[in-house]
């Protein structure tokens, strides 16, 4: 840059050609002056070889524990030879490159471990003749690679890969399950042969793991809950006695000069138990790795700081505890504090005596602390041998951090002492229970209660009392600990939008301010001409051109828009236009939507761009050298780039049929996998809605889209008329020809989450690259090369792709698209296993052979590379690598994560220096495509002379949730999603702790080579795989900063069922993270703010959802307790309890701040009040059922130690939701608590009525439960009668259903319970009752029983002996059905013998008087109904523990006869027979069977109010789960079925041409002339040509 910039200021003429220049650039690389190519291959080794040269400084830092298999000395060395390079023979540089390169090929999957690679690396060159430096002479070397030795640890994975269970391995020796982060560790400890490292927690360990990870946010928690307490305690906000007279905050007396002792010990406590348990747990989690050095093993220096924190602990403790000075504070001092209401203690001579010990302890507390969670520098291994210790900027940083942190733990305190502590006003063991133990502690005057005595401690009213205030302030402490989480989303907003402001976000995408084009005159003109150069126009007129051809514009549009820029579209040139009266600002409301937004984006964007503050921080802007048609612009400053698309089978382009399909009902039923109707098992989604075909429902969404495509194709010649409904109609009578087809095809793709939309949105970045005067230059130069394929590339990595496991329409599909682009940079690489078709070995055989290699045969698996050839219409194989090992590794559900193996399988053919990873669901406007450039130098700042060390690692940058128009389901997880990818990660950017969190995020090419790839893949502990590369960068303090001048296009989940399934992945895999040893070393030693910061980075948002949620039952628990203990709400309100008020406002509205805030800064306040407000009811419920959807995941996963993958599929939103299917989603997570809460609900008001208390309405929990049971019926499309009673018939059959009842079927049912494609209720239950007693450890049974005991004994104490005689009403009860089980069971299974048992139940009543005689019915039924539902739930919760305890012991017994040497499958065999008659003995599937039967009720009403509404108030339902289009369809009808999209037919009637409502406005924004409007298009070329048009 530096070089041109040099030739232009010496040149004459500021105009001068820019060709001498390039022939004295050639001239001077053609002559013996190799200076710039000498110079460019050190920067390359450099990047290529800094992870080595990195590995090589941490391990030469092993002092007594460097390794024996290294040399301190080499080790210098070599890492002086990758650092300090110059000079050094640049033919052996190159060599060093190949040889890591090649590796890194035929590694595999070892590329994820790059300091296992080093080591190997470190042997291979060792062996050879090192790494010479410039004063040595350098001759041939030959560098030879043992294979084996390479791949060591991979077979072991294969062989097993579960890190939580032992085996016996090949070696005979038995052991945990390898993953790549053992196989990397093993290469810093320079171990010869890979070991097991780690032992990673298994089930609920985690819960161990998340303390001892999070000690440090949770421990300054409770401090400010101490610190809020403190000040509570002399605010007046609770009772007299306990909040007034206890001197002020700097001259305690009384409670809070008893507090700050008391609390002193219960935090010496607390870290002596810490301590403990971290030395214990941490040595048994790093015994693999004792006497080894890597990152994250205890060291000397560490250990001792541990031992003296205990030691300290211990010494506080005693020391606080043996000078301790409590006092009971006298009644009287209620309400004066003079006289002797003075305490003694606080007097000037003995205040200091008193609090001594204590303040002392915490003052040495606070300084211990900071000193021991101060920041470690570096985390992991460094990153580059350029990262300073503090970098620039980065003190100012923490401090703004530290800062922000004190706000917003300050604001917590504000908020515990105003709303949270007065609560619980009155409530407390003394005042409230007249408990008087501790009552000295606290320095309550004692007081007379239920628990008065020690006679009475176990009493029923004071057990009732204790509970009730137990509850109560276990609910505050819960409440407390997640308040940061709301303040953390208001501060989150706060920042955000100040940094937005910054960022040039104001209106960002607001389409009201008007665009002014005007050259010369307009000031986005003038903008546009800065930043690209004095060819703006061509870069306008390639954006027209794209919008045009994806039928986002009419023809009429695009002539207007390239008008308003006095340009023309009808070639690559742009012509003056000579109607200057045409030039007027453009008002961008006029037009489609989606175009109206991406144009506003693009002019606002472009002054980040050019700002100093932009991508390129630091840099001034020129037009003439950075713009990407300045005069001086060099070709050079465009960094090459790759982008990968990993793909497994999802949809490429829609096929014919199945837009055809979707309006049968049996379209809206389960589909057998074969796709024979009645043949085989229905376990498949539906296909459809069951009313309108897949290609209306998608008109709907876009109507005026598919005008513009009809009027597009008209034009072209391609059809006969421009009708749109038309067209429709000839689609769906296949009267169509074979290449309009294709066009409404490539349109629907388009306008659908598939893999066809990203590539075709990724090439996008190549057409705007063709459209650049200097790159057509370039490549007019080299016919031979595609444009622009060396300076970007497309890899679409399709794992199925030939596959005999894949889809063959998909296969064709891709060979579509490839041809369709087949002058593009597009690539397709794929997986060559034995499975593999036919057709594509012989693909790969024919180009082995015709290069001299091997055959197929010669191998097993390869990953492939191919590319279109025109000539031959097919597929041509570019590259062939060959691999020992499949694409992922392990078995079952402990495969290696699959996308990131995809994207590995991609990685290896990449050739840009930098990559990027796009979800095959995500496309990108052409617009965005030409600010990928300047956003790239964010990197390396084109003034950056240290070519080596780039300014960050990933780069992220904003979403546009497209989905977002698909229905209320797409708009809710749309919203969700934006604001996350805006605000949220803007905040976390500006905090330093931005993670990488998917695509499309950009990644230095360098980095993913040499530094563990684009995200980690291990089995179980990396399903949410994106984030670890995120950890990555962190650990080794590199960064990952986020911009908001540029934005790609993502889909999200856009029906139900899906997007519960995606909120349960992500939930699982958070519990997965929390396991990692990534995890644990970031906790370490990021410090304390930073620390706060992690926290909310990686897992605050999932427990906090988890808090909350556990936080509902301990809502209703706690009134249940009250009413026990004979606590109305009167007495609440004597206590001045805000208990006495239901909490309506939920402290969840406050997760609306940031979307709120973010819509205003870039939408304006109008729009965002609309927007948020109007889907305020919609998001209430759809949130508040993915939030149990959170907490159900968060609870499986602690408890199984499983985090499985849920394939979302992202069907259509009109996509039908069968009931079988809701129920089978949703039965354990969602149904069973619903359940629970609703009868620990029921319980509740029983009692209240009994009493003749005032019961409180729990308004938020009757709404949580009855959400839970019927949001899915409500989020369901087309509440229809046909539709309702094929769910009604298919729902039935599931319940009744036979299938999988026999014994020897049981293998069968495990198989399907695993893979979620049950067929019968019976199936489903029992699978679930097998898994969880084989997934779970017998710990967490043996836990699990001894939790319910606890709970039986706390129950024997709480309910009245009076309820409890109830319990062998149904002791009786139960006898019976045990004897009409064992008929069933010998009779062949008689259905009549298991729903007999149902009747039974319902002769409790009656059978009651046999037992307690006339006491069961007096006075009357309804007066025992209390007694009866609290007795029975009692009794159920009995049968559950016997059931657990029976389970658990023949869990036992199977582990014991295992160890014996038994046969493990016929030990699990007998086991699986023995639940199976558990299943049915201890009336899980009676149970099962009687929630179902609710369901299918509520699931029928639900659906019928539904049908109601929508047939009485004009399909309101359906507009608002849909869209307008179909709202205003007849209830009965079809949409298109009979006429036009709803848009044409308004104009029609009107009176006014075919077109849309944006057609109309056209003359209104441009202000067209009578004259003007009917200008012909002239330009518009009238030859037929395809959407996506081959580029010549």
């Amino acid at each position: 840059r530096d070089r041109r910039r040099h030739l232009d200021s010496q040149s004459d003429d500021s105009d001068a050609d820019l060709s001498d220049a390039d022939s004295e650039l050639d001239s001077c690389l053609a002559s013996d002056d190799s200076a710039i190519l000498d110079r460019a291959m050190e920067v390359l080794h450099c990047r290529c070889m800094e992870g080595f040269g990195q590995w090589c400084v941490y391990v030469s830092k092993g002092g007594f524990s460097m390794p024996s298999t290294v040399e301190k000395e080499v080790l210098i060395a070599y890492a002086e030879a990758v650092t300090k390079n110059q000079g050094r023979n640049i033919a052996r540089l190159f060599a060093e490159c190949l040889l890591l390169r090649t590796l890194e090929s035929i590694g595999e999957q070892l590329i994820c471990c790059p300091e296992r690679l080093a080591f190997i690396y470190y042997k291979i060159v060792t062996e050879a003749d090192g790494l010479p430096m410039p004063e040595e002479a350098v001759g041939p070397s030959k560098y030879q690679i043992d294979y084996e030795d390479l791949q060591d640890g991979l077979a072991q994975m294969q062989h097993h890969s579960n890190p939580y269970i032992l085996k016996k391995m090949q070696d005979g020796t038995w052991a945990r399950g390898l993953n790549f982060d053992d196989i990397n560790e093993s290469g810093i400890q320079c171990r010869e042969k890979i070991a097991k490292t780690y032992n990673e927690p298994a089930s609920w360990h985690v819960v161990i793991d998340a303390v001892l990870c999070y000690r440090v946010p949770i421990m300054m928690k409770i401090w400010t809950m101490m610190i809020a307490f403190y000040l509570y305690l002399g605010s007046a906000l609770g009772t007299d006695i306990t909040t007034m007279n206890n001197g002020l905050w700097y001259w305690p007396m009384w409670i809070r000069l008893n507090f700050i002792q008391w609390s002193a010990m219960i935090d010496a406590s607390a870290w002596i138990g810490i301590e403990v348990l971290y030395v214990v747990y941490f040595t048994w989690q790093r015994l693999p790795s004792i006497g080894y050095r890597s990152p994250g093993l205890p060291s000397c220096i560490h250990t001792l700081e541990h031992v003296l924190n205990f030691a300290f602990s211990c010494a506080g403790l005693y020391w606080v505890f043996l000078n301790r000075d409590f006092a009971q504070k006298p009644a009287l001092c209620a309400q004066t504090d003079l006289d002797q209401c003075v305490d003694p203690r606080s007097t000037l001579k003995t205040l200091p005596k008193v609090l001594a010990p204590s303040l002392g302890y915490w003052a040495a507390r606070v300084i211990v602390f900071i000193l021991m969670n101060r920041r470690r520098f570096p985390i992991f291994i460094l990153g580059s041998s350029g990262t300073p210790r503090f970098r620039e900027g980065k003190l100012q940083q923490d401090a703004i951090v530290n800062a922000i942190w004190a706000l917003m733990l300050g604001s917590c305190i504000a908020a515990e002492v105003f709303f949270i502590y007065p609560s619980v006003r009155g409530m407390d063991l003394n005042s409230l229970c007249g408990y008087q133990s501790g009552a000295n502690l606290y320095g309550l005057p004692p007081t007379m209660g239920k628990c008065s005595g020690e006679d009475r401690k176990f009493t029923f009213d004071c057990v009732s009392c204790v509970s009730s205030v137990g509850c109560a302030q276990l609910l505050v402490f819960l409440t407390c600990m997640v308040d940061i989480y709301f303040v953390f989303y208001v501060f989150s907003a706060i920042v955000g939008s100040i940094m937005g402001q910054k960022r040039f976000l104001n209106d960002l995408k607001n389409t009201s301010v008007p665009i002014d084009l005007r050259p010369g005159a307009g000031r986005e003109a003038r903008l546009f001409e800065e930043v690209f150069g004095p060819e703006w126009q061509r870069v306008w007129c390639a954006m027209i051109k794209h919008l045009l051809d994806e039928s986002y514009l009419s023809p009429k549009q695009a002539e207007g828009l390239a008008a308003a820029a006095r340009c023309t579209l009808d070639s690559l040139s742009v012509v003056a236009s000579k109607d200057a009266k045409r030039e007027k600002p453009i008002n961008l409301k006029k037009f489609n939507i989606i175009a109206g937004e991406r144009i506003a984006f693009f002019f606002h964007s472009l002054k980040a761009i050019k700002s100093p503050s932009g991508p390129a921080r630091g840099s001034k802007f020129l037009t003439d050298t950075d713009a990407l048609t300045g005069k001086s612009f060099d070709l050079g400053s465009v960094p090459t780039l790759t982008m990968i698309i990993p793909a497994y089978n999802e949809t490429v382009i829609p096929s014919s049929a199945f837009l055809r399909d979707g309006a049968l009902r049996e379209d809206a039923t389960n589909q057998n996998p074969d796709g024979q109707v009645g043949v085989g098992d229905p376990t498949l989604p539906p296909v459809g809605d069951g009313v309108n075909s897949n290609l209306a429902f998608i008109v709907s969404q876009f109507p005026d889209e598919w005008i513009y495509l009809a009027e597009m194709l008209h034009q072209k010649g391609m059809t006969e008329d421009p009708s749109s409904h038309r067209l429709y109609k000839r689609f769906m009578i296949q009267a169509l020809t074979s290449e309009v087809e294709d066009e409404v095809r490539i349109w629907a793709m388009l306008r659908t989450q598939s893999v066809g939309r990203t590539v075709v949105g990724a090439l996008q970045y190549g057409n705007a690259l063709a459209a650049l005067p200097a790159i057509r230059q370039y490549y007019a130069q080299r016919p031979e090369k595609r444009i622009p394929e060396d300076h970007m590339e497309v890899i679409l990595c399709h794992q199925t792709y030939g596959n005999t496991d894949g889809d063959p329409e998909n296969d064709k599909a891709v060979r579509m698209l490839l041809s369709r682009n087949a002058n593009s940079s597009v690539f397709l690489v794929f997986d060559l296993t034995p499975t593999s078709g036919v057709q594509v070995k012989n693909l790969v055989d024919e180009f082995l052979t015709k290069n001299g290699g091997y055959g197929v045969g010669a191998f097993k698996y390869a990953s492939v590379k191919c590319r279109w050839n025109p000539t031959h219409q097919d597929v041509e194989v570019v590259a062939v690598l060959p691999r020992k090992f499949p694409l992922r590794l392990g078995s079952g559900d402990c495969k290696t994560q699959g996308k990131a193996c995809n994207q590995l399988n991609g990685l290896r053919f990449a050739t840009g220096h930098y990559c990027q990873a796009l979800d095959c669901n995500m496309g990108v406007f052409i617009g965005e495509g030409f600010k990928v450039p300047y956003v790239l130098r964010t990197f390396m700042p084109m003034d950056r002379k240290n070519r080596t060390a780039p300014k960050c690692r990933y780069l992220g940058f904003r979403e546009y949730i497209f989905t977002g128009r698909e229905g209320t389901v797409g708009k809710c997880h749309a919203s969700a999603e934006w604001t996350f990818g805006t605000i949220y990660q803007r905040f976390l950017s500006g905090m330093g702790t931005r993670m990488h969190y998917g695509h499309p995020d950009f990644v230095d090419g360098f980095w993913v080579r040499n530094r563990g790839g684009m995200s980690k893949s291990s089995p179980v502990v990396n399903l949410s795989e994106d984030i670890f590369a995120g950890y990555n960068v962190r650990m080794r303090e590199e960064n990952s900063p986020h911009v908001d001048c540029l934005e790609f296009e993502k889909g999200r989940e856009s029906t139900f069922n899906s997007a519960s399934n995606f909120f349960s992945k992500i939930s699982g895999g958070s519990i997965a993270v929390i396991r990692s040893r990534d995890n644990h070393l970031l906790c370490e030693r990021i410090g304390l703010a930073h620390g706060w910061s992690f926290y909310f980075t990686s897992v605050a948002f999932y427990l906090s959802n988890l808090f909350i949620d556990m936080s509902i039952y301990l809502y209703v628990l706690l009134f249940i307790a009250f009413t026990l203990a004979d606590i109305d709400l009167a007495k609440l309100h004597e206590l001045g309890s805000t208990f006495q008020t239901e909490w309506v406002m939920s402290m969840g509205m406050f997760s609306l701040f940031p979307q709120l805030l973010e819509m205003v800064l870039e939408f304006g306040a109008m729009r965002a009040f609309r927007e948020v407000l109007g889907m305020l009811p919609a998001a209430t419920f759809f949130f508040i059922f993915q939030n149990k959807n959170i907490a159900s995941a968060l609870r499986n996963g602690i408890a199984t130690g499983i985090a499985k993958y849920f394939f979302t599929g992202r069907p259509m939103a009109n996509q039908h939701q069968t009931w079988r299917d809701i129920y089978v989603t949703y039965w354990k997570s969602h149904y069973k608590p619903a359940f629970s809460l609703m009868t620990a609900y029921i319980i509740y008001q029983v009692l209240v009525h009994q009493t003749f208390q005032g019961a409180l309405p729990m308004v938020l929990v009757v709404i949580s439960f009855s959400s839970w049971l019927v949001t899915p019926i409500i989020f369901s499309p087309f509440p229809r009668w046909p539709l309702i009673e094929q769910d009604i018939r298919e729902f039935s059959a599931f319940l009744n259903g036979t299938a999988g009842k026999e014994e020897e079927e049981l293998p069968e049912v495990v198989k399907r319970g695993s893979s979620g494609k049950v067929r019968t209720l019976w199936e489903c239950g029992l699978a679930n009752e097998i898994s969880t007693f084989l997934d779970s450890t017998l710990w967490l049974c043996v836990m699990t029983v001894v939790l319910r005991v606890i709970g039986v004994c706390f129950m024997m104490l709480i309910i009245p002996a009076e309820i409890l005689d109830f319990l062998w009403i149904f002791i009786l009860v139960w006898s019976i059905n045990l004897v009409l089980i064992r008929l069933y069971l010998i009779s062949g299974q008689n259905n009549l013998l298991l729903h007999g048992q149902t009747v039974v139940w319902l002769l409790c009543v009656p059978l009651g008087q046999l037992v307690l005689g006339s006491r069961a019915v007096s006075p009357t039924v309804i007066t025992r109904l209390p007694e009866l539902v609290i007795a029975f739930t009692i009794f159920a919760y009995f049968l559950g523990l016997a059931k657990d305890t029976v389970l658990t012991l023949n869990k036992v017994l199977l582990d014991l006869r295992v160890m014996a040497g038994g046969s493990k499958t016929i030990a699990e065999r007998h086991h699986n027979q023995f639940v199976r008659k558990c299943f049915l003995y201890f009336q899980v599937h009676q149970f099962d069977m009687a929630e179902a039967y609710f369901i299918i009720i509520a699931n029928t009403a639900v659906s019928l109010i539904l049908m109601l509404v929508d047939r009485l108030f004009f399909n309101v339902h359906t507009w608002w789960l849909l869209n307008r289009e179909m709202g205003r369809t007849a209830f009965d009808g079809q949409y298109l079925a009979k006429s036009p999209p709803q848009i044409e037919s308004d104009q029609l009637r009107d009176g006014t041409s075919i077109g849309t409502n944006s057609e109309l406005g056209l003359e209104d924004s441009f202000q067209h002339t009578p004259t003007q409007a009917g200008h012909n298009n002239h330009h518009m070329s009238a030859t037929p040509r395809p959407l996506l048009q081959n580029r010549h």
